[in-house]
């Protein structure tokens, strides 16, 4: 048997990928968790807090399942290229699982200002995932300087195709094309 904040969380989870994050009110969480409405603030002091955490929660999950799917094994003959785009493709499918979820973060974007937690939360978050990608996409250890300026740039391919996908998915760059537009910028730098 489930307790009250667990199933508020996951209440409020489904609702998340449902309704979104500012579309949620406390009656779809309580009608989705089957829990009474008091609980919400007896147990998260706010339905905002809640959804903070089902965010975090989301997040979090949608994480663990990426790391699984990086860390399958490639043929040990693959090149660096054929790593680099295997595993964008494998990120990219991920975006279609959890479109939801990465609708609803950056539905509170714009409200980051006003949500001094969640900023720290995703800013902890981010840091973290800098490392993680480094890690899982370029085998770069988390002690050094290489892993926060690798997983940096991976961090920001990995939001901006994020965008572009969330804005029209069928112009979005596939793996393959981010590999070639990446070598060109690297040629380029080269050259100069």
């Amino acid at each position: 048997m489930t307790n009250n904040r667990e199933s508020l969380l996951a209440g409020a989870k489904k609702c998340l990928y449902d309704k979104g994050y500012a579309r949620t009110t406390a009656r779809d969480i309580a009608g989705a968790s089957g829990v009474s409405l008091a609980a919400i603030g007896y147990h998260f002091g706010s339905t905002q807090e809640l959804m903070n955490q089902a965010l975090y929660a989301a997040i979090g999950d949608w994480g663990e399942e990426l790391e699984a799917t990086l860390a399958a094994e490639l043929d040990p003959e693959t090149t660096t290229r054929q790593r680099f785009e295997t595993y964008w493709e494998r990120v990219l499918t991920s975006f279609r699982t959890h479109r939801r979820m990465w609708v609803a973060t950056f539905e509170i974007f714009p409200l980051i200002d006003e949500l001094p937690q969640v900023r720290a939360g995703l800013a902890q978050g981010m840091e973290h995932a800098r490392i993680g990608l480094a890690t899982l996409l370029r085998g770069v250890g988390a002690g050094g300087g290489d892993a926060r300026e690798v997983g940096a740039v991976h961090q920001a391919l990995l939001s901006g195709i994020l965008a572009q996908w969330l804005i029209d998915p069928e112009a979005a760059p596939s793996a393959a094309e981010l590999s070639a537009g990446l070598r060109r910028i690297a040629q380029d730098l080269a050259d100069d």
